[in-house]
């Protein structure tokens, strides 16, 4: 699909990534998220789909009208070009981009842009400023480098799935993608250290970025604990091993709020306002491991509390403690809550196939150089003519590419 439809013009707000150029050739989520960040920020990034398989994020989800609603939010920011990377012609006409390009990002299993022609040789040769992301499932060497490698498997073989989910349940995977949004994150502050490194050395280098280290990051000391105590986390639900009172608890009106304890006198504030400070003096209330060696007790003083109370008068009793406590939304609360209706965390974005659209906003603000959503996912190629002719490809040379379906 094609469209002489252009995007937005770009905010007049100065974006710090302005005139960094990011070719995003990867899928399913990783990479495609980093690239969106990247974007959010200034950078321009150009989408690079199969001329006859479009990015299957396109296809993820609810749809409306046929139209993807992942994708509006996956492909903000970018512009969109088809190029068969395995035929002759688009791997010249890929080349010809690199030379101008500061970022690629891929996610192809190791060995296919080797067997395109478009490896490490081949690209830097073209631009040794180049910085090439390389997201994976398990990295590029090793003995399951070759697998097909998803976020799922990263979140089971990581030990998150075996420390979520109830003590008696099975181990639980999120039914979203967490490893493949933490390893987005990841992805993008390497490819900026990676840019802040060509600063003092003038050339690109190679980002391998495993999907199943980054969680296993994130999980914190489990490794350390196991190397040291022989300590293996068990699955505690909702619980912590590390503090309590930690949980969620039902109100009267039969809705549900988290507390959380992780400071020492917070727990004090929660045992005072639920009624039961003699809890305060006993020895094993003192640190947080004794608190959740006596989450039974605990939770019982503070889930009975709230149990006789509504949402709002619960949260706002512990308002005034200056304890710590939250609603648990869904996503029809978190589009209506004040607090993120003040930092504008769910945004307007104004969209040429769908109307306007609320989705998140850019990941964070910056005081001086802010980032912005330009324009919300495009079509399938729907810049293809557009790029090819700012990389000096006259008409004739664009329809004899479409005639060979290389675009």
């Amino acid at each position: 699909m094609t469209t002489t439809q252009q995007p937005p013009a770009p905010a007049a707000a100065p974006a710090p990534l302005r005139g960094l150029r990011v070719l995003d050739l990867a899928t399913l989520f990783a990479g495609p998220l980093a690239a969106t960040m990247l974007g959010d920020f200034g950078a321009e990034v150009i989408k690079v789909e199969h001329p006859r398989r479009p990015d299957p994020s396109r296809g993820h989800g609810p749809a409306k009208d046929g139209i993807g609603l992942w994708w509006k939010l996956l492909g903000r920011n970018k512009r969109t070009l088809t190029l068969d990377l395995g035929a002759p012609d688009g791997r010249d006409t890929l080349l010809r981009l690199a030379a101008s390009t500061d970022v690629i990002i891929e996610n192809f299993r190791p060995g296919t842009l080797e067997r395109w022609g478009l490896g490490w040789p081949e690209l830097s040769a073209a631009n040794p400023r180049l910085v090439l992301a390389r997201v994976t499932g398990f990295g590029q060497f090793g003995p399951y480098a070759h697998r097909p490698g998803f976020g799922t498997l990263a979140e089971a073989m990581s030990g998150f799935a075996a420390i979520t989910g109830e003590p008696d349940g099975p181990p639980t995977l999120p039914p979203f993608g967490l490893a493949d949004s933490i390893a987005a994150l990841a992805t993008s502050y390497a490819v900026m250290t990676a840019l802040a490194a060509r600063t003092a050395t003038g050339e690109g280098q190679i980002v391998d970025m495993a999907i199943i280290e980054p969680i296993l990051t994130v999980l914190g000391p489990h490794p350390v604990w196991y190397d040291q105590l022989g300590y293996v986390q068990p699955r505690t639900g909702n619980r912590s091993r590390n503090n309590a009172p930690r949980n969620t608890y039902r109100t009267a009106d039969g809705y549900w709020v988290a507390v959380s304890t992780s400071a020492q006198s917070i727990a004090e504030r929660v045992m005072r306002l639920v009624g039961r400070p003699e809890l305060i003096d006993e020895p094993w209330f003192t640190t947080g491991t004794g608190r959740a060696d006596n989450a039974e007790e605990l939770d019982r003083a503070v889930g009975g509390w709230i149990a006789r109370r509504t949402r709002d008068e619960a949260i706002s009793a512990f308002e005034k403690a200056e304890a710590a406590i939250a609603p648990v939304h869904d996503i029809r609360d978190v589009m209506d809550d004040p607090q993120y209706r003040a930092l504008d965390t769910i945004t307007e974005v104004p969209d040429p196939e769908l109307g306007t659209i609320r989705m998140q906003n850019v990941l964070f603000r910056l005081s001086a150089t802010p980032g912005a959503i330009r324009w919300a996912g495009r079509p399938h190629g729907a810049d293809t003519e557009e790029i090819l002719t700012e990389l000096g490809l006259n008409s004739a040379d664009i329809a004899a590419l479409r005639d060979r379906g290389a675009v």
